[in-house]
């Protein structure tokens, strides 16, 4: 009897230290011989007998529990000369599981699987493969910091079944894909993820705990990976492309429907084992998303997302320090010179993007740590075409051939710490300024990665008619794991620093520091699975000569509840500033103090029709100035193909006060209401993983008018004007566009695009009042139509190579 007793101890130890989430899991690798048929049918003979990762934990909504057995996921993983063949098993009620058809690089509402792997075994970056239960694939790149780049692309295969026992799914990754290095025997870090979407239940083989810092540091080990040899990686997907625009300017000499022919080429070559090389050649962005334009009252600029692939993909070593902003290159440029142009000129055609002649990336990490990132990219001058009094046209250059360049040096550390040197460099043809930012950056954690300490100097020289040096830095400390954590910060900068030539960067002249503390629960409740709080409190003066800025509170809870559903309510305070940028001239404006909450719901989203939004009520106390924002998105899936949503947002402002206008060195100030609304339609139809067309509809208006006018006093005070009466001071402001896009996707990596677009602008200094005649109003403004189309071509050097071979 103490025999069997023991017995059953012994038992009882073993799975318990089998299911100890804080155990790194293993799994020993096996070659395969004998390749499988990518089909999604688990019946290849080279699966038997492969070792089986199974027993995932939870991350949520119970983080640390064991998958149920009813539920249960089992992986495998082979290799050979050529790539790694992943087997899943997912077991489940056929009839539960979630398959929603959307387009590559999307989730969508659909159960996936995913593996995870770091072939340098670093824990710092790695390689995830994602497929959804409608076989669509998501590929990303992980970095050190823990950040996902979803906008990293590579060519695999990938096939899923769903049967009785559930769904499966097999995977063909090719050693092209990844990079490692040469060595005889390796070990690779490795992990598997699955999502049940209908319950938002999200599953690791190697458990992620949510209270500590990272993701790729939490992995499992895929041991014994012998004789494989990095591949010649090099590709090219040559494009070709053609455009139809037109717009009804109808002005003598200048057409109203004008047509272009593109061709280029995209290059990617593998250097050696660790760096690559990306190329684009003569590239075409005509078919990016429009950007989300809007009526910007404040001093400064707008920061609109990228949607440009070249600028997206494999950026993550670019953007250490805050200092590329992507955009710049062609898109958004920081420099223009409209001198050229006299004040009686009309202009007739103004560029507003400089068109990019060639962009290329080198980027990697050696087996030792060291990241190497390399960035250049030359736009050509843009020519404003412009009309004197006398009737003559002709071309004044407004932006010089301009060259952009990044040079990084970034090496990982021990805890998952970094150093990094970083060089942004911008060089413009003619007598036009160049600009040139340096900084040296850390990132250091203790060896639990419980606590760091990060940050760095920067310093920015412009170098023209005038030369000028500026200087920046950043510290940062805290406790990032556990329940609770804490971090202080701080960030300096005088008043010549000025990165904005290669990134974004508003003003300087400060001393900010912040400091913010955590308490989140990872543990459900009766009524939650999550819940979060944060405070924060932040204080800013001038660098020189050190006056008070501004100072702020802010706090809020977030909390996900059983159902699935979400609720998240903020509150903040600011007190009333010293604020030296409102009056565009350095003058002080006291900018009132203000006080706002508010409430944002969030649906479950695994239902076919959800909905969602928030409200938002902001308090100023100069005249009682109040702002209300009533947001509500819909979103209703017909079927796994079919799909809509619809956002609203309307936004009031009353008594508001502002920068208006300047009469000479004198601001003047306004008080104001302004009514923004923003709608936006959104539909999908999915034909199949490959293959799927979209629309984007949306109309924004927004408009200020003016109620009374006021001159700033030299103490920062307003007081009445009394001088002549202000005319065109009021702004109406219409946006329209319209995105539909098809794509088709008709080989590995080759895809079709037809392009539809269509946009309107209308920027008037009257008030045009109801949403209907703006609508009306702008639908009735001329439009700027184009169609394109293009087919890029995806050709693997190793794939000619082997038709040339059986030839």
């Amino acid at each position: 009897m103490k025999f069997y007793l023991l017995l059953l101890s012994l038992f009882c130890y073993t799975y318990l230290q089998a299911q100890d989430p804080a155990k790194q899991k293993q799994l020993s690798a096996v070659r395969t011989a004998a390749t499988p048929k990518i089909d999604g049918i688990l019946d290849d003979a080279c699966w038997v007998n492969v070792p089986i990762a199974t027993d995932f934990f939870e991350i949520r909504p119970v983080p640390g529990r064991v998958e149920g057995k009813d539920k249960r996921t089992e992986m495998k993983v082979i290799y050979d000369d050529v790539a790694i063949y992943v087997y899943a098993r997912m077991y489940d009620n056929k009839d539960s599981v979630s398959h929603e058809l959307v387009s590559r690089d999307n989730i969508g509402n659909a159960d996936f699987i995913s593996i995870i792997v770091d072939p340098f075994y670093d824990k710092m970056n790695g390689n995830g493969f994602f497929v959804t239960a409608a076989g669509v694939q998501f590929d990303a790149k992980y970095s050190q910091v823990g950040d996902e780049d979803p906008n990293w692309n590579a060519v695999w295969e990938s096939a899923v079944k769903i049967d009785d026992l559930g769904w499966t799914c097999e995977m063909k990754i090719p050693y092209s894909a990844l990079r490692f290095s040469g060595k005889d025997v390796q070990n690779w870090g490795l992990n598997f993820s699955r999502r049940i979407q209908r319950s938002n239940t999200q599953t690791f083989w190697n458990f992620v705990n949510p209270t500590v810092n990272g993701f790729i540091n939490q992995e499992g080990l895929w041991m014994g990976v012998k004789d494989i040899k990095p591949p010649l990686r090099l590709s090219f997907s040559p494009y070709i492309s053609a455009y139809v625009n037109h717009y009804p300017a109808n002005i003598p000499g200048v057409k109203n429907t004008t047509s272009r022919f593109n061709g280029g080429m995209d290059v990617k070559y593998g250097i050696n084992n660790s760096f690559t090389l990306d190329m684009t050649l003569v590239p075409d962005f005509g078919q990016v998303q429009s950007d989300n334009r809007i009526l910007n009252l404040t001093p400064f600029e707008v920061k609109f997302n990228e949607n440009r692939q070249f600028f997206t993909e494999g950026t993550e070593l670019f953007n250490k320090g805050d200092l590329f902003y992507s955009k710049r290159i062609g898109s958004i440029p920081a420099y223009s010179d409209y001198s050229q142009i006299n004040s009686g000129d009309k202009i007739i055609k103004d560029q507003t993007e400089a068109k990019v002649l060639n962009a290329t990336k080198i980027s990697g990490r050696t087996a030792k740590g060291l990241g190497i990132g390399i960035f250049n990219a030359i736009t050509n001058s843009m020519q404003t075409e412009v009309e004197d009094a006398n009737g003559n046209l002709r071309e004044v250059e407004t932006q010089p051939l301009t060259n952009y360049n990044i040079l990084v040096f970034d090496q990982s550390l021990k805890n998952n710490s970094s150093a990094t040197f970083i060089n942004t460099n911008v060089l413009r043809q003619g007598s036009a300024y160049d600009a040139n930012v340096s900084a040296l950056l850390f990132n250091l954690n203790n060896k639990g990665n419980k606590y760091f300490v990060n940050g760095g100097g920067k310093m920015s020289y412009l170098r023209g008619n005038e030369t000028s040096t500026g200087y920046s830095y950043t510290l940062r400390l805290g406790k990032q794991s556990g329940n609770f954590t804490w971090s202080y910060n701080q960030v300096y900068a005088d008043d010549k620093f000025d990165p904005s030539d290669m990134g974004f960067f508003t003003n300087n002249n400060f001393l900010d520091q912040r400091i913010g503390f955590g308490y989140n629960i990872y543990k459900p409740s009766k009524w939650y699975n999550e819940w979060q709080n944060w405070f924060n409190t932040s204080y800013s003066r001038r660098a020189a000569p050190g006056d008070y800025q501004s100072f702020g509170l802010e706090g809020g809870s977030y909390v996900r509840f059983k159902n699935l559903w979400s609720a998240e309510i903020d509150l903040n305070y600011d007190a009333k500033a010293n604020d030296f940028y409102e009056a565009r001239n350095g003058q002080i404006y006291k900018a009132p103090e203000n006080f706002t909450i508010g409430l944002y719901i969030n649906p479950n989203r695994a239902k076919a029709y959800n909905f969602g939004g928030n409200v938002r009520y902001r308090e100023q106390q100069l005249f009682k100035g109040k702002s209300y924002n009533f947001y509500l998105f819909q979103n209703f899936r017909l079927n796994d193909k079919i799909a809509f949503g619809l956002d609203l947002n309307f936004n009031p402002n009353y008594n508001y006060v502002n920068w208006v206008t300047a009469q000479g060195n004198q601001a003047i100030f306004s008080k104001y209401d302004r009514r923004t609304v923003e709608n936006s339609f959104d539909a999908k139809y999915t034909f199949t993983n490959l293959m799927g067309l979209t629309v984007v509809l949306r109309h924004y208006w927004s408009d200020r008018r003016n109620k009374e006018f006021y001159l700033l006093k030299p103490d920062g005070n307003l007081t009445d004007y009394q001088g002549p009466a202000l005319t065109g001071t009021d702004r109406n402001y219409n946006v329209f566009n319209i995105d539909f896009v098809y794509t088709w996707q008709f080989a590995p990596g080759s895809t079709l695009s037809l392009s539809y677009k269509d946009a309107a602008e209308t920027y008037d200094t009257f008030y045009t009042q109801r949403y209907n005649k703006n609508l009306s109003g702008i639908l009735a403004s001329p439009q700027n139509n184009s169609l394109s189309v293009k087919v890029l071509y995806y050709v693997d050097y190793l794939d000619l190579k082997k038709k040339h071979k059986k030839i």
